[in-house]
Parts: C-alpha cells; sequence; structure tokens
C-alpha cells in the first residue's frame, strides 16, 4: 500500500525530483515539479500529523532491518507537528516564488535555484524524520550544502561572502555534532534514538559522554544560530534571493531547534540532563543574551532584511527558553513557537521581497513613503510585525504567554521581564519602519512604485492571515504542542 510508504515518500519525493530539475533544465517546468511536490508532501505531512494525533507514534523500518541495527523512521507528535511547518511553508513559498525569483535570479540559473530548494526541503524533512542520530547528520548536511547554493544564487556579490561564512561555520557545527556522534557511539554502541534513550542513564556519569554532549549542543546551537554562535545568519538572510530569505528563515533554524529537542529529551531523555548538568543555566544565559542582544541591535539596523534577521536571532532565544524551562507549559510555548515564528517572519520576509521586486531596495532610506505605493505589502507588513510584538490576538501573544506562563510556574520572574523587555524593543524596530512608510512622503527621486503581484502578495496574506486565525483560535495548534510537549518529557517521567 503507498499509504504505508508515506514516511519514506516524505523523503525520497523531494529528493527524486530535484535530478529531474537538473535533467529538464527548463526554469517553468522545475517550478511546476516544485509546486506539485512541495504540495504533495504537506498532504502527507497533514496524514502523518493526523495518524499521530489519532493512533500513536509510528515505527518505519527502512529494508525491514529491525531498529536499532537499522535504519528507523519514527513519527511522533512531535516530528509530525515539525514536517507541517516544512512542507507548508515549502508549499506556500513555491507560487510566490516563480516571479520574484525570475526578477532575482539569470535566467540560465533558475532550474538550478528549484533543485537545490528540493534538494534543501528533503534535508530538512529528512532531519525531522529520521529516528537516528547519524542519518540526521546526513540530511543535516544535504539541506545544508544546499542552503549554501540557494544565498549564493544573489546578484549582491556579498551574497558569495555570506554563503562562505556559513559554509565555514556550518562546517564546524557539522564537525562539532558528528564528534559528539562518535562518542556516544563508542559508549553505547547504538545510533538509534529511543535505544540511546535506554542506554544513556548507565553511562551518563562517564567523561566520554558529558564530552559528546557538549559537542552535540555546540553543534547544533551554531546550526540554530544561538548567540554566540550566530554571526553567519545576518549577512545569510540579508543578501540571499528574496524567496530565499523567506524559506530559510521560516524553516532552518525551526528544524535545528528541533533537533536540539530531540538530543535533550529524547536521546538524554532517561537521564532528567538538566538535573545532572549545567545545560539548563547555561542555555537560559545564552538565550536571555540572545533576546535582549539581538532586540536591541535590530533597532539601529538601516536594512530591513538585516533588521528582521536579527529579530531571528532574538527569536530564537525564545525557543531556546522554552526548551530550558523543561516543563510542559515552557515546552508547549517553545514548540508552537516554531510554528508561529514560521508564520510570522516567512510573511514579513514575503512583504519584503514584494518590495524589492517593485523598488529594487529594502533600505529604510529608500522607504519613505512606499505605503502610498504598495498600500497592501505594507500593510501586510505591519501585521506580521504586529505579532512580532506580540499583539493579544495574534499568534505571536499566544507563544509569549505561554512562555511567560512557564517561566512563572518555576518562578523565574526575571525570564518573564525579559520576554516583557524583548517584546517592548520590538516595538521600536517595528515601529521605525512604519514611521518611514506611513509617516514620511516619498523621496522627489523616488521610483514610482505600484502593488506588487497578486502571485506574490496572495501567499504573503496567506502567511499574515494565518497569524491572526490562530492567534484568535489557537486550540488546534496548542493541543499538538502541548500533547508533544507531553510526549517529549515522558522520558522524564
Amino acid at each position: 500500500m503507498i499509504a504505508e510508504q508515506i514516511p519514506a515518500l516524505q523523503v525520497v519525493l523531494p529528493l527524486s525530483a530535484a535530478p529531474v530539475c537538473v535533467f529538464l533544465r527548463r526554469p517553468r517546468v522545475a517550478w511546476l515539479i516544485t509546486l506539485v511536490v512541495t504540495w504533495a508532501s504537506l498532504a502527507m505531512a497533514l496524514m502523518l500529523l493526523l495518524h499521530t494525533v489519532r493512533i500513536g507514534t509510528i515505527s518505519y523500518l527502512l529494508g525491514d532491518w529491525q531498529a536499532p541495527w537499522g535504519i528507523e523512521y519514527r513519527i511522533d507528535m512531535v516530528n509530525a507537528f515539525v514536517l507541517v511547518i516544512v512542507t507548508a511553508i515549502g508549499s506556500v513559498v513555491v507560487p510566490y516564488a516563480r516571479v520574484s525569483v525570475e526578477a532575482e535570479i539569470p535566467e540560465a540559473r533558475i532550474y538550478l535555484f528549484y533543485t537545490m530548494y528540493l534538494l534543501n526541503l528533503a534535508g530538512l524533512l529528512g532531519i525531522v524524520i529520521t529516528g537516528d542520530v547519524f542519518n540526521l547528520f546526513v540530511f543535516l548536511e544535504i539541506s545544508s550544502l544546499s542552503s549554501y547554493v540557494l544565498i549564493s544564487l544573489g546578484k549582491d556579490r556579498r551574497a558569495l561572502t555570506a554563503a562562505y561564512r556559513y559554509l565555514v561555520m556550518g562546517t564546524i557545527g557539522a564537525t562539532f555534532y558528528i564528534i559528539g556522534v562518535g562518542m556516544m557511539y563508542m559508549m553505547t554502541g547504538s545510533l538509534n534514538m529511543v535505544d540511546l534513550a535506554t542506554l544513556m542513564p548507565a553511562v551518563m556519569t562517564t567523561k566520554t559522554i558529558q564530552v559528546a554532549l557538549a559537542f552535540l549542543t555546540v553543534g547544533l546551537s551554531l546550526k540554530l544560530a544561538l548567540f554566540p554562535l550566530h554571526v553567519w545568519l545576518p549577512n545569510a538572510y540579508t543578501y540571499a534571493p528574496s524567496t530565499v530569505s523567506v524559506f530559510l528563515a521560516a524553516t532552518g533554524t525551526k528544524v535545528a531547534v528541533y533537533a536540539l529537542l530531540r538530543i535533550v529529551f529524547t536521546v538524554f531523555g532517561g537521564v532528567d540532563l538538566f538535573s545532572v548538568s549545567a545545560a539548563q543555566d547555561v542555555l537560559i544565559a545564552l538565550a536571555a543574551t540572545a533576546m535582549i542582544g539581538a532586540s536591541a541591535t535590530a533597532i539601529y539596523q538601516t536594512n530591513v532584511k538585516r533588521v528582521l534577521a536579527y529579530s531571528s536571532l532574538a527569536q530564537i532565544g525564545y525557543m531556546v527558553i522554552g526548551i530550558s524551562i523543561a516543563t510542559v507549559t515552557g515546552l508547549a510555548g517553545s514548540i508552537v513557537h516554531l510554528f508561529n515564528h514560521a508564520m510570522m517572519k516567512g510573511g514579513l520576509f514575503m512583504a519584503l521581497g514584494c518590495v524589492f521586486l517593485r523598488v529594487g531596495s529594502v533600505k529604510l532610506a529608500d522607504m519613505d513613503g512606499l505605503a502610498r505605493r504598495m498600500p497592501l505589502t505594507m500593510a501586510a507588513f505591519v501585521a506580521g510585525g504586529l505579532s512580532i510584538i506580540g499583539l493579544p490576538g495574534s499568534v505571536g501573544f499566544i507563544s509569549k504567554w505561554y512562555l511567560i506562563q512557564g517561566a512563572l510556574e518555576k518562578g523565574w520572574w526575571p525570564v518573564a521581564v525579559i520576554i516583557l523587555v524583548t517584546s517592548l524593543l520590538a516595538v521600536i524596530y517595528v515601529w521605525r519602519i512604519v514611521e518611514v512608510a506611513y509617516f514620511r512622503p516619498p523621496r522627489a527621486d523616488a521610483p514610482a512604485a505600484k502593488e506588487a503581484p497578486l502571485s506574490m502578495l496572495v501567499p504573503t496574506w496567506i502567511l499574515i492571515g494565518a497569524c491572526y486565525y490562530f492567534g484568535i483560535d489557537a486550540t488546534r495548534t496548542l493541543d499538538v504542542a502541548v500533547g508533544a510537549a507531553e510526549t517529549l518529557l515522558g522520558g522524564l517521567r
């Protein structure tokens, strides 16, 4: 039955479609293939999520080799939810990409963009779905290598420098991660996540495992751009083509956060990691610094893509704070923020892509009075910005409410204060853009910009509209996030 092969098809479909785009080398055909594949992937991800909610965990054995000897794809409520996030963003981005990519990438390279896009999607889905720590490394490299190419396709020569810096940092992160995996294998003889969870308590006190934990944490922190290992991210988001910025900002770091969740609460779930190591204090300190430092830095940026890049660094801090709280409420806040931030930041970067298409720039100095010429685009940006701030009725409010609740449950009132303070900082950097676009007259030499095409506006408003639909009716996403948190914390009980 094809339905029984959905876990494998989730990865195989985009992975197989990528070389087809290379062989055909026709931009419109490559776009159409990507459109079909991404929406098929979303349908399969939704089926997997419904199955895990109604029936329970799925274990798919590749080649019928029994785990832990063979590779296992294991889907529970946690990664099923992340699969939906990645495929939903991937699906909405493709209709948006057609005009944007044609405007920003030379025609001779457009087929290469869609090839790398599909490889990146396959890598991200593989990271999420696998139940094997070495297989996770393989998919991590697939997604990383394709990301480097996607970023380098930008017309600005600084895109090459940004891609190179990301390559260096990403390679270091992957090396740290695989060293940690090797050390765990040396002590346990297993690579299966569930099997490792049963074996880890017996060896947790050894120096080898403690060093392995450090390598794994640093490696994944590089991938998710946690302060101070974030230096690759601002330039990568700023100089990449608009569509690449949308996709990477909405998916790449979220999947890396998911990988950290898996290591902490599945692989080390049997030992209550935070009670036997200093990992909790370290993560709290780094996350709080990221939230405050990145939010403050965003205020002084003159390029709006860079503003959103630093905003993303702060939002990563929110997610890591939720992991550090390590309660159902805190973890649910972190998990639902994966979904919420993907929609918010995806919609905001889409709005900037519309601006770049018509104005040729996303610098504040070139956006004077832009709301008069592109009212729908700037309205979408303002709505997304209000969600980042945490306006009641938006998804940003839901995430922060749960994170504050989780912090107060633990008696961590300083963490709750930091969340509130960084929300106020978000008001400042969002307002700077609103002031320029709405309250300044257009410059005399400003280009005669008109509204973006519907093929870009509709996907933008789908994500921005979702920010308020799931903010007003958050029952479904919160139910899944709470269930996912309980699944992760099951190993600690």
